[in-house]
C-alpha cells in the first residue's frame, strides 16, 4: 500500500512515515502542503492520502476538494489527521466523502492499523 502523508509539521510527516514503513511496512511519500499535495497526489498515485485539517494556505477540506477534482486523485481514499476531538468535525469530513479522521497525536505502533481499516472499511 502507497501512502500520502500531508502535514505542514516535518515531525509529523517523519513519525507517521517511520510507522507507516517501518512497523505497517507501507511505501511512504510526502507533502508539506495542500498544494504540494495536489501535485504529489497525480504524480506518486498514492493508495490513501493522509491529510492534515489545519494547513497555512491551502487547508485539509481546499485540498480535499482539489484532489476530488483532478481525475487521478478524485476516487483515492482520503483520511484526515486533525488535532482537534470533535465530534462535528468527525461528522463534517464524513459528509465530505473522507474515510475518516486520526487524531494527532497518533500511537505510531496502531497506525498502520488503522489506516488498514480505515481504507478496507473494517
Amino acid at each position: 500500500m502507497k501512502v500520502l502523508i500531508v502535514d505542514d509539521e516535518d515531525d509529523i510527516r517523519r513519525i507517521a512515515g517511520l510507522s507507516l514503513s517501518v512497523v505497517g511496512g507501507m511505501q511512504v511519500c510526502e507533502a508539506s502542503s495542500g498544494a504540494a499535495a495536489v501535485e504529489s497526489a497525480r504524480r506518486e498515485a498514492p493508495d490513501v492520502i493522509l491529510l492534515d485539517m489545519m494547513m497555512p494556505g491551502m487547508d485539509g477540506a481546499a485540498a480535499y476538494r482539489a484532489l476530488r477534482e483532478q481525475p487521478e486523485t478524485a476516487a483515492t481514499p482520503i483520511v484526515f489527521l486533525t488535532a482537534k476531538t470533535v465530534s462535528s468535525e468527525e461528522a463534517s469530513v464524513r459528509a465530505l466523502g473522507a474515510r475518516g479522521v486520526l487524531v494527532k497525536p497518533f500511537d505510531p505502533m496502531t497506525l498502520p492499523r488503522l489506516v488498514r481499516e480505515l481504507v478496507n472499511g473494517s
